[in-house]
């Protein structure tokens, strides 16, 4: 009892050593990221036709924080991956530890991507549309708070939602999920999908048609990898088998 209660306070103390590595990470990326909040604001709006406005002091700070924390999510993703492949790692077999820790860098450039193909993508068609729609009623002009806000919507969500396929390959390595479950609960992950798009887009059946479409795609991109480690680690435990059954001597009659 006394054992158990000792491993179990030895994990709670790693967990916490990798909870402040992770948080110290995100206040320094935060602090460079507040430091050079200027440079990141131009980059953004350089090809805004509009100027932004502000309507209080209070809405200058919040666009600092709102981009810091952008950056800060960013640099901690590999940081974050990292010591959580720390922290399982003891569970882990040599050969897992190896898979397992090529997915960090994945983790890293899928949020990239996902925040650019939101940027790229998704953010001009929906932001041309909602504008065009009410080019002829209304004088358009943005504050700078709702017009990042709108950003982030756009963008973040992908960013996350991009990690899914390294995620699901990360836990069929593992053993916690298999691909069978994955296309067992499709319909239900489709559900919460939609859910998942129409709460993070603008109430207009266009933002959530487009969102939809590659969280479903991504879904169906995460079951296929699933398929192929599934597939390598049944492999893998099945020779690993043959060769202990083949080392393991003779009994004698």
């Amino acid at each position: 009892m006394e054992e158990k209660e000792l491993q179990l306070t030895e994990h709670l103390a790693e967990l916490r050593k990798r909870i402040i590595i992770s948080g110290l990470a995100f206040i320094v990326f935060f602090i460079v990221g507040f430091i050079y909040c200027e440079d990141i604001y131009k980059w953004f709006v350089k090809d805004l036709d509009v100027k932004l406005l502000v309507l209080g002091p209070s809405d200058i700070i919040w666009i600092y924080f709102m981009l810091a924390t952008v950056v800060a999510i960013v640099g901690t993703i590999p940081v974050l991956a990292l010591q959580i492949w720390l922290f399982v790692r003891p569970a882990l077999l040599p050969s897992e530890r190896k898979i397992t820790l090529t997915y960090i860098p994945a983790l890293f450039f899928l949020f990239i991507i996902g925040l650019a193909f939101g940027y790229v993508v998704i953010f001009p068609m929906v932001y041309k549309f909602l504008v065009h729609l009410g080019g002829n009623m209304f004088v358009t002009s943005f504050t700078a708070d709702r017009y990042f806000r709108f950003i982030m919507n756009m963008t973040l969500p992908f960013g996350v939602l991009f990690e899914l396929p390294i995620v699901v390959m990360f836990l069929t390595s593992l053993g916690i999920i298999n691909p069978y479950v994955l296309a067992k609960v499709r319909k239900y992950a489709y559900f919460v999908l939609v859910v998942i798009a129409v709460v993070i887009t603008p109430p207009d059946f266009m933002s959530d048609f487009v969102v939809t479409i590659p969280l479903l795609l991504l879904y169906e991109i995460s079951i296929n990898l699933s398929k192929t480690v599934y597939k390598r680690k049944l492999k893998k435990e099945r020779a690993e088998y043959s060769e202990a059954a083949s080392n393991k001597p003779a009994e004698k009659c």
